[in-house]
């Protein structure tokens, strides 16, 4: 599978900060610094339908931002992403639709990648979907089950949560108040015949009418957090820098994914660090399928909305912040975005060395983005009211909310 055309990013002089990050498993906020010199990071990607929602875009943007603070420090970036491009919401929506599966994930990853164009969304090096892993994903079930970590339940395969000393460490939650979660995301906690009501699924076999693969595991698909894993481990092997996703992926996703790692690789940790995007409401309630409702990228591009401005507004909110997205929201951002242009039109202005210090320090700490935005107001507040003499300095601002916020004005 392709992933979306790169933009260039500019260089500027000096050289960025170390990131500080919050990680979710520690439980604070620490300095995440690559050992070798390429930075590893995996974001889990789209479930292919009803791409791409502001949520969607919020929480790429955030490991947009990732990269590219790692980038400006220096470093080679490894991004890995992938599609679950075979799962029961999708196959759901294909039947309640009248689709065929196949169809609707092709049409939808396809608008995600124009929407990921469209932002100037940094692409992963490898996009992989669910369907074109399942021949990793075969050997790592095939190895917990000899090791004992995973065993059937009337054809299908679970792996057992009390296979790993270490579960339960990536989203801090005891086991009772993981029970209802799990229910709620996907689990299925009160099926007979599983060990624990908390072990997840590895390999669902074939059910009549659903899509199912030949293997020595027999005539079947993948569960959901092993396809994760198996990319994680071919392209970026243990440890990797930064996990990352939406918070609602805590648990049960990145916590089952580091438990079958984990017990399939005999190593800890999986992942350095474990960072999670905020979510994104809409009238009181989370932006989600299941209540249908969504702000759509597609959409806004469509009513002709700068696709830089939706990236300010996303700007606008700090990554961890669960938001309500709102027209104000956008007004603001288109607002700014015009103000922002106007200042670097101009032949020259205020001196711009300390605005880019200014947003490399906020962005290395803990992703400021609203921090950063707020300095490149100043600039241009300036601009307005003051001008200067350095003509060099629209150029500098111009090519530091590119390269580091991924804005070209």
């Amino acid at each position: 599978m392709h992933a979306w055309p790169a933009s260039e990013v500019p260089a500027l002089p000096g050289q960025g900060l170390p990131l500080r990050i919050f990680d979710t498993a520690a439980g604070t906020v620490r300095e995440v610094v690559p050992q070798d010199g390429t930075a590893r990071i995996y974001v889990c990607g789209i479930t292919p339908y009803d791409a791409t929602h502001m949520g969607h875009a919020a929480t790429y943007n955030a490991f947009d931002l990732v990269q590219r603070v790692w980038k400006d420090a220096g470093h080679d970036v490894l991004y890995v992403q992938n599609v679950t491009d075979v799962d029961d919401p999708l196959l759901e929506r294909a039947v309640a639709t009248g689709q065929d599966w196949t169809a609707l994930a092709e049409r939808e990853t396809a608008l995600f990648r124009e929407d990921m164009t469209a932002l100037r969304l940094l692409p992963p090096a490898h996009y992989i979907g669910a369907v074109e892993s399942i021949p990793w994903i075969v050997p790592l079930v095939q190895k917990l089950l000899a090791s004992g970590a995973a065993y059937e339940v009337d054809g299908d395969i679970y792996f057992s949560v009390d296979s790993d000393p270490h579960f339960g460490q990536v989203s801090g939650l005891d086991r009772e108040a993981m029970r209802p979660v799990f229910a709620e995301r996907g689990g299925d906690p009160d099926r007979p015949g599983k060990r624990h009501p908390l072990d997840a699924l590895l390999w669902l076999a074939a059910r009549p009418g659903e899509p199912a693969w030949e293997t020595e595991l027999g005539h079947g698909r993948p569960g959901w957090h092993i396809e994760c894993v198996a990319i994680a481990l071919q392209y970026l092997g243990m440890s990797f820098d930064i996990q990352g996703g939406g918070s609602d992926l805590s648990f049960p996703h990145h916590e089952m994914g580091a438990s079958h790692a984990q017990v399939a690789t005999g190593t800890h940790p999986y992942a350095k660090a474990y960072v999670h995007a905020g979510m994104v409401g809409l009238d009181g309630h989370k932006m989600s399928k299941s209540r249908g409702n969504l702000v759509f990228v597609s959409a806004l591009r469509r009513d002709g909305v700068d696709p830089a401005a939706i990236r300010l507004a996303l700007l606008s909110r700090h990554y961890r912040e669960n938001w309500e997205w709102t027209k104000a929201t956008l007004d603001e951002a288109v607002e700014r975005l015009a103000r922002w242009r106007a200042a670097v039109s101009r032949p020259d202005g205020p001196a711009a060395e300390q605005l880019l210090g200014e947003v490399r320090t906020a962005l290395a700490n803990d992703l400021d983005a609203p921090a950063a935005l707020a300095a490149v107001d100043r600039w241009a507040a300036r601009q307005e009211t003051e001008g200067g003499p350095d003509i060099g300095a629209p150029g500098l601002v111009s090519r530091t909310v590119d390269a580091l916020l991924g804005v070209a004005l």
